[in-house]
């Protein structure tokens, strides 16, 4: 972990997984670190690892939109936090999330009610971190409406964005759904509108 990943970088606000510069972590627990509980530290960790610093994922990162045609999103950081020049849309959103959800690691991951990460220090030493989803339907915190089984999603939460979430969805006859909800005022609101969403689509399908 490259010093501009330590979690001691980012306000009290914004999540992070703990982690440390000098720590040690497999890209695996990072990732589900990043993709189950969101962590700001662990995306830039990721980041400098593959690209070498944020800037230049950021670069990986919109020359791929570009090749799955998300031509709405400029993106200037790995985590989403926010940046007058970092944007994007619901419809790249549904464009980046349905490239992702082909991949079987991916699925598997948000799929998860739990993952233990590793992490060794620089010291030597070595402890776990528990990490847990942080949408409400893979929590336990919301039911989907009868008849829809939710595997998973991302969440995302800005003062500027509001409370977002994107899922994968499939209804009783395994029709698979990409479903985003961008822009709502708190949780509630927001879990209250996927449900409305998730229901029109089950009833697209009857």
């Amino acid at each position: 972990v490259a010093d501009e990943a330590d979690s001691g970088k980012f306000a009290a606000d914004e999540q992070t997984c703990g982690i440390k510069a000098g720590d040690q972590l497999t890209l695996e627990d990072l990732l589900n670190g990043l993709l189950l509980y969101s962590g700001n530290d662990n995306a830039v960790a990721i980041a400098d690892h593959i690209a070498g610093s944020t800037e230049k994922f950021a670069e990986m990162m919109n020359a791929e939109a570009k090749k799955l045609m998300a031509t709405n999103s400029h993106f200037v950081n790995p985590s989403g936090l926010h940046d007058d020049n970092h944007y994007t849309t619901a419809y790249d959103l549904y464009l980046i999330f349905n490239a992702c959800i082909q991949n079987d690691t991916f699925k598997e991951i948000i799929s998860m009610s739990s993952y233990t990460m590793s992490i060794g220090d620089a010291a030597g030493n070595t402890h776990s971190l528990e990490v847990l989803p942080t949408n409400y339907y893979s929590l336990g915190k919301t039911e989907a409406p009868e008849g829809i089984k939710v595997f998973g999603g991302k969440t995302g939460t800005t003062d500027q964005a509001g409370c977002c979430v994107i899922l994968y969805s499939e209804d009783m006859e395994a029709h698979p759904y990409i479903s985003v909800i961008m822009g709502a005022e708190d949780k509630a609101f927001l879990y209250q509108e996927m449900n409305r969403l998730l229901e029109a689509e089950k009833a697209l399908s009857e």
